[in-house]
């Protein structure tokens, strides 16, 4: 099992840029996508998403005292004229940075893909990751504008009521299989974002074809992530919510729009120490998923993964 290689080299259709490494990403979520946590990722060969709510300064800092890391963490922005600003003077200041993370709740819009388009104008050698989405159609849409990695996923985040509040969805697993096979057929990649909280479920999506998979809730409650640790009835927690829940828009928007509902919630996560422990169970799990099915590198468990529908009655059969 030690000898499985987890590591993966990619070369993304639009930038032309070359990536090497385990490709686990910590999703841009401002509880998980922290400074603290691309540390320890990037000692790892990981990637980190890092939240869009740092400031300039704190960018810089972290650059001249972290430089090793730059290879491994994305610039996140959201797809507002300030958003855009913002992204720009980061990117002008720290040329090594050289991964984009556009992230939206709804990929689907003709202002995302012009922001796309725009974005990768005026950045023609970063790698772009945007969404997010669920069809294999949008996918190929925003490969074609400029994007080289698609967020897959809407609605199966641990701390996300997309599909409560509004009814929209898309089980996760189709989705990847789906998108996958559409950026595939164009040279390009996809992250599955959401719906993991065991390695297991990592295992499972790239099993399904997910190039990239993004992790929030498995990351959360560890010191590496921003919050205090909270006492309560005797044990420790630590806050942990979705970039659209009431929390979030209150810290960065001073509150929810009147227009709009909040679309994510706020749940006390174990404390659960140093980030570094869980890292290595995900990657033993990874390890040892692709022991059982004969994969010597995880660039071969797609195509050595098959999945089996269970109904109820085959569960009432078999329990």
């Amino acid at each position: 099992m030690s000898h499985v290689d987890l590591t993966r080299t990619f070369t993304f259709r639009n930038s032309k840029q070359t990536y090497t490494g385990i490709p686990i990403i910590v999703a841009n979520m401002d509880t998980v996508g922290t400074f603290e946590m691309a540390v320890v990722m990037a000692k790892h060969a990981m990637f980190t998403a890092i939240h869009k709510h740092y400031s300039l300064e704190e960018w810089k800092l972290f650059a001249a005292n972290h430089p090793e890391c730059l290879e491994h963490v994305a610039a996140s922005s959201g797809s507002g004229k300030a958003d855009l600003d913002k992204l720009t003077s980061i990117l002008e200041a720290i040329p090594p940075i050289r991964y984009i993370c556009l992230d939206v709740a709804n990929g689907y819009s003709e202002h995302f893909v012009t922001f796309v388009k725009s974005v990768r104008a005026l950045f023609p050698n970063h790698t772009i990751m945007a969404g997010n989405v669920v069809t294999g159609e949008m996918v190929e849409e925003l490969i074609l504008s400029g994007a080289d990695i698609i967020k897959v996923g809407i609605g199966p985040g641990s701390v996300c009521t997309t599909r409560i509040k509004t009814g929209v969805g898309y089980p996760q697993l189709s989705a990847v299989i789906e998108c996958a096979d559409s950026a595939h057929g164009l040279k390009g990649h996809i992250i599955s974002d959401g719906g993991c909280s065991c390695p297991g479920d990592v295992a499972k999506a790239f099993g399904a074809g997910a190039d990239f998979v993004m992790l929030g809730g498995m990351f959360a409650g560890h010191d590496q992530c921003a919050g205090e640790i909270i006492e309560k009835n005797g044990k420790k927690v630590k806050l942990f919510y979705g970039m659209s829940s009431d929390t979030a828009m209150k810290k960065h928007a001073g509150g929810v729009a009147e227009y709009r509902a909040s679309e994510g919630r706020t749940v006390e996560v174990p404390y659960k120490g140093d980030v570094e422990l869980t890292i290595l169970d995900i990657l033993g799990g990874l390890r040892s998923t692709c022991t059982y099915v004969g994969a010597a590198k995880l660039k071969e468990l797609s195509r050595r993964t098959t999945f089996i529908r269970v109904t109820q009655q085959h569960s009432q059969v078999f329990s």
